[in-house]
C-alpha cells in the first residue's frame, strides 16, 4: 500500500512536468516497473494485470527477502511507446507491461529487451466510421481519411486488414493522429475512418460513430498484445527477481481469469475512466472463453504473431533492419511459474484459433 501512496504522489508531477520526474537512474535492490496509469479516479489505477500483481504480498515478501523493493513507475496512456522505450534505453526501468510493435521497434535500435510473459490472447481493435458513413468495409474507404496513429501496435492490425482486401496504406488517406485526437476527428466527421481500441465502443454509444469491423471476427493473430518485457542484461544478471515478477504476473492472470472474479476485475478497471459497460463489450467475447482469454502459454502463434509484425515493421520503413524475433521470447520464466503454481493443465493451447 505504502507504494500505491507513494506512485499516486508522484503522478501529479508526471502529468505536469513528465515521465523523466518520477523515475530516478536504476539503482540496486529497486525494481522499477512501468505501468499504463492514470488518477482520473482520484485513486492512481494500474491497466490491466498490473493492477493485480501490485497487491500481491506474496511478490512483495519474496522481494523484500532478496532485499527487493518494487517501485511501480506508471506511464500515461497518450505516449507509452514513447516514454517506455527512453527509460528502457537509458535503463531507467527494467521492465515494462506494454505493446508489441514499440518492443520491437525498440530491440530493432539496439537496445535488448525480452518478452518475459505473455500478456493474455491480446486486444481487440476496431474500425470505426462517422454515424451517417455508408462504408461497410475497409474496401469502402479506399482513397479516404483514415485517422491511425502510426508506431502504435494497432498499426501492424490495420496494416493486415488491408491486406485482406488486396490493399496497402498507400490506399488510404492516413492521418496520424493520437487516439483522443482521432476520437474528435471522426466525431466531427473530419475523417473517414478511425482505427482505434476500446474507445469504439464509446463512440458507438454516444451515436457519434458506427463500428464496422473489429478484431473479434478475425484470426487471434490478429490482435494487439502488450506482454510483460524486460530488459536483457537485467534478466541474465537477475534471474531470480525476474521469475518471482513472472510468477506473480501468472498468479495474477490465473486469478482474473476465474469467473467469479470476473466483475471485481472489470470494476476495478472502470477507475481508469473508462465504464464497465464499454470494458464488458470490448473484453467479452463468444468465441474466447473467459479463461482461455488470459493464457500466458507461449504458443507456436506467439512467434508467428511477432515473425509477421517484424516483416511488416520492415516493409512499412518503421526499422531499418530485421530482428531476430526468435530470440525476442525467453522461455524460460513462464513455464518455471506455471509448474510452481501448479497450473499444468489449467490453459490450454489456442493453436486452433490462431
Amino acid at each position: 500500500m505504502r507504494i500505491i501512496k507513494r506512485v499516486f504522489a508522484s503522478i501529479v508531477a508526471f502529468s505536469a512536468i513528465g515521465f523523466a520526474s518520477v523515475t530516478v537512474v536504476a539503482q540496486d535492490n529497486v525494481l522499477r516497473v512501468a505501468v499504463v496509469a492514470n488518477a482520473s479516479s482520484g485513486e492512481l489505477t494500474f491497466a490491466g494485470i498490473p493492477q493485480v500483481v501490485a497487491r500481491d504480498s506474496l511478490f512483495i515478501d519474496a522481494l523484500a527477502k532478496l532485499n527487493y523493493r518494487v517501485e511501480w513507475v506508471p506511464v500515461s496512456t497518450a505516449a507509452v511507446a514513447t516514454l517506455v522505450n527512453e527509460s528502457f534505453a537509458s535503463g531507467k526501468i527494467q521492465f515494462a507491461f506494454y505493446g508489441d510493435l514499440p518492443s520491437l521497434i525498440l530491440n530493432a535500435s539496439g537496445v535488448n529487451t525480452r518478452l518475459v510473459v505473455p500478456g493474455s490472447v491480446g486486444n481487440n481493435v476496431y474500425l470505426v466510421v462517422p454515424k451517417d458513413s455508408t462504408a461497410k468495409t475497409i474496401g469502402d474507404l479506399k482513397g479516404k481519411r483514415i485517422a491511425l496513429h502510426r508506431g502504435r501496435p494497432w498499426e501492424a492490425t490495420f496494416a493486415k486488414l488491408v491486406a485482406s482486401e488486396g490493399l496497402g496504406l498507400r490506399d488510404f488517406r492516413i492521418m496520424n493522429l493520437n487516439p483522443q485526437a482521432g476520437a474528435a476527428a471522426v466525431s466531427a466527421g473530419n475523417v473517414d475512418g478511425f482505427f482505434t481500441l476500446s474507445d469504439a465502443h464509446v463512440l458507438n454509444e454516444k451515436g457519434v460513430g458506427k463500428i464496422i469491423w473489429s478484431t473479434k471476427v478475425a484470426p487471434v493473430s490478429w490482435r494487439m498484445r502488450a506482454e510483460l518485457w524486460g530488459a536483457e542484461a537485467f534478466i541474465n544478471a537477475n534471474p531470480e527477481i525476474t521469475q518471482l515478477l513472472a510468477t506473480a504476473t501468472v498468479r495474477a492472470m490465473h486469478w482474473v481469469s476465474q469467473e467469479e472474479n470476473q466483475s471485481d476485475y472489470i470494476r476495478e478497471q472502470a477507475r481508469l475512466g473508462m465504464p464497465e459497460s464499454i470494458i464488458r463489450q470490448d473484453i467479452l467475447d463468444d468465441n474466447i472463453p473467459w479463461t482461455d482469454y488470459w493464457s500466458p502459454l507461449i504458443s507456436h502463434g506467439l512467434f508467428e504473431h511477432y515473425h509477421a509484425l517484424n516483416e511488416y515493421a520492415v516493409s512499412a520503413k518503421l526499422v531499418r533492419k530485421p530482428v531476430a524475433t526468435e530470440q525476442l521470447i525467453d522461455s524460460r520464466f513462464v513455464p518455471a511459474a506455471i509448474q510452481a503454481l501448479q497450473l499444468e493443465s489449467y490453459w490450454l493451447p489456442l493453436e486452433g484459433r490462431e
